[in-house]
C-alpha cells in the first residue's frame, strides 16, 4: 500500500529542502524525493558552495602574493596545494549536505533517495537508489529539480578538458591556458579562480558586454577591473567548435555580426553559456502540466501552481535563477499549501558576483528605467573616497542607487567594490518597506565601514554627499 503525504516533493536542492524544512515545521506530513545522494542540489553540490571555497582560497593566494608586502607582511615561497584546496572545498560541501540531513529528521521530513516521477494527480514514484520503487499518495507535489547548464551545438562536453562548472570546480591540475565561454556570472567566478591560480585565461561572449542583466556602468567597470587582473575579453565572438587534440584543444570562434573565423589554443574550456530547467522524464504529462522549450514549467496562477495540486519552484519556473530565489519559492509554496500568506517579489531578488571586486544589484538597471520611461535621479560614491577602503586598499569600485525622481522612493541600487555582496541586504531591507534614498541618508552607519559608501549614494541622490 502506497504511504500517503500532505507534501511530497521532487528534488532536494535549495528549493526543495527549504520547501520541505518549512512544511515540516508547519505541522505537515512531508517526503522529499532526491536522486543525487546528498541533498543541496546544484548550489551545495557544485555550484554556490564549493565555487565560492575555491573563491576565498585562491583570492587569499593572491592577496599573499600582490598585497601583503604593501602592507608590511613578508611570506616566504607560496605554493598551491592544489589537492588540499580541494579537499577543503568537499568539507565544506559535505559538512553542510550533513547539516540538511539534520534538519530533516528534527523537522520530521522523510528523505527518499531516488528519482521521482509522477504517476497522476496525487500519484509519485520514486526509483530508488538501492533498487526497486516506492509508490506515495500525496495531497500536495513540489517540482523542485533545479536546472542543468546548457551546451553548444557542435562541442562535447566530458567534464575533463571541455568542462561546465561541474567540471571547473574540480580540476586536478591548473591549466596554462584556458578559455571561458560566456561572460555571465558563473563564467567570471570560475574565470576568476583558475587565474588567480596562474592560469592564462581569454573570456569568448557572443555579446558586446559582460555580465548581461547587471547594469551597463557597473559591467563597463567590472571589465576594466578584471583586465587588469590579466584576463582577455573576446567579445562579440560565436564559438564554432572545439577540437580536442592529445596535447591541446583548438576553439574556433568566428565574430558574431560575420567574419573570418579564428583559432585558440587551451588546455581547458569552461562552457557556461546559461542552464534551463531541469523537468525532463518527471512524468509532467500525467498531471497536464507544460513546459516552455526551455523546460520551465508554466504556471496557472501567475506565480507557483502549475495544475491542482502540483507546485513548481526555483530554476522550474520563471524568475532568476538564483538558489535564495529558490529557498524563498520553497518556503512561500509550504506556506501556502498550509494554508498562510505566500509570495516573492522577484523585483526584490538580489544578484551578486563573488568575484574581486564583488558586483552585487537589486531592483531596476539606469537602462530598464530608460526604457520604461521612469524619471529617476541617481546618487553615486567611489569606494576611492570611503576612508575604511582608504585603509583596507580596496577602492575599486562604487556604489549607485536609482530612486523616483518625484517620490524618491528606491528603484535600484547598483555596487561594485570588496564586500558589496553583503551591503545589497541592507538595500532589499529599504526597498521591502518602501523606503526612500532620504531614509538610508538620515541612517546612521558606523563610521569608518564600507557601508558608509551606501549611505553616501543615498545622499548624492538629493546632492548632500558629506565625504570625499
Amino acid at each position: 500500500m502506497a504511504e500517503t503525504y500532505d507534501v511530497v516533493i521532487i528534488g532536494g536542492g535549495p528549493g526543495g529542502y527549504n520547501c520541505a524544512i518549512r512544511a515540516g515545521q508547519l505541522g505537515l506530513k512531508v517526503a522529499c524525493i532526491e536522486s543525487r545522494g546528498t541533498l543541496g542540489g546544484t548550489c551545495l553540490n557544485v555550484g554556490c558552495i564549493p565555487s565560492k571555497a575555491l573563491l576565498h582560497a585562491s583570492d587569499l593566494y593572491r592577496a599573499a602574493q600582490e598585497d601583503f608586502a604593501g602592507l608590511g607582511i613578508k611570506t616566504g615561497k607560496l605554493e598551491v596545494d592544489i589537492d588540499q584546496m580541494m579537499a577543503q572545498k568537499n568539507d565544506a560541501v559535505d559538512g553542510l549536505t550533513k547539516g540538511i540531513e539534520f534538519l530533516f529528521k528534527k523537522n520530521k521530513v522523510d528523505y527518499i533517495k531516488g528519482r521521482g516521477k509522477i504517476l497522476g494527480p496525487g500519484k509519485v514514484e520514486a526509483t530508488l537508489t538501492e533498487g526497486g520503487t516506492q509508490t506515495f499518495e500525496t495531497k500536495n507535489i513540489v517540482i523542485a529539480t533545479g536546472s542543468e547548464p546548457v551546451g553548444l551545438p557542435g562541442i562535447e562536453i566530458d567534464e575533463e578538458r571541455v568542462v561546465t562548472n561541474t567540471g571547473a570546480l574540480s580540476l586536478t591540475t591548473i591549466p596554462k591556458r584556458l578559455i571561458l565561454i560566456g561572460a555571465g556570472v558563473i563564467g567570471l567566478e570560475m574565470g576568476s579562480v583558475w587565474a588567480r591560480l596562474g592560469s592564462e585565461v581569454t573570456v569568448v561572449e557572443y555579446l558586446d558586454r559582460i555580465l548581461p542583466g547587471a547594469d551597463d556602468e557597473v559591467a563597463k567597470e567590472a571589465q576594466r577591473a578584471f583586465k587588469k587582473q590579466g584576463l582577455t575579453f573576446r567579445l562579440g565572438m560565436k564559438v564554432t567548435g572545439v577540437e580536442k587534440l592529445k596535447s591541446k584543444l583548438k576553439l574556433s570562434m568566428e565574430p558574431a555580426k560575420g567574419g573570418e573565423t579564428e583559432v585558440l589554443d587551451a588546455d581547458v574550456v569552461i562552457v557556461a553559456v546559461g542552464r534551463r530547467a531541469y523537468t525532463d522524464g518527471l512524468g509532467l504529462e500525467n498531471v497536464g502540466v507544460t513546459t516552455d522549450k526551455r523546460g520551465v514549467v508554466q504556471v496557472t496562477d501567475g506565480h507557483f501552481k502549475a495544475a491542482d495540486g502540483v507546485w513548481a519552484v526555483g530554476d522550474c519556473i520563471h524568475g532568476p535563477m538564483l538558489a535564495h530565489k529558490a529557498e524563498d519559492d520553497g518556503t512561500a509554496v509550504a506556506e501556502l499549501i498550509a494554508g498562510k500568506a505566500g509570495h516573492v517579489d522577484y523585483n526584490l531578488v538580489p544578484s551578486v558576483v563573488y568575484t574581486n571586486p564583488e558586483i552585487a544589484w537589486v531592483g531596476k538597471t539606469e537602462e530598464q528605467l530608460k526604457a520604461a520611461g521612469v524619471e529617476y535621479v541617481k546618487g553615486k560614491f567611489p569606494f576611492m573616497a570611503n576612508s575604511r577602503a582608504r585603509t583596507n586598499h580596496e577602492t575599486t569600485g562604487f556604489v549607485k542607487i536609482l530612486a523616483d525622481k518625484a517620490t524618491d522612493q528606491i528603484l535600484g541600487a547598483h555596487m561594485i567594490g570588496t564586500g558589496v555582496g553583503e551591503m545589497i541586504a541592507e538595500i532589499c531591507v529599504a526597498m521591502e518597506f518602501g523606503a526612500s534614498s532620504e531614509d538610508i541618508a538620515r541612517t546612521s552607519h558606523a563610521h569608518p565601514t564600507l557601508s558608509e559608501a551606501v549611505r553616501q549614494a543615498a545622499m548624492g541622490v538629493e546632492g548632500w554627499t558629506m565625504q570625499m
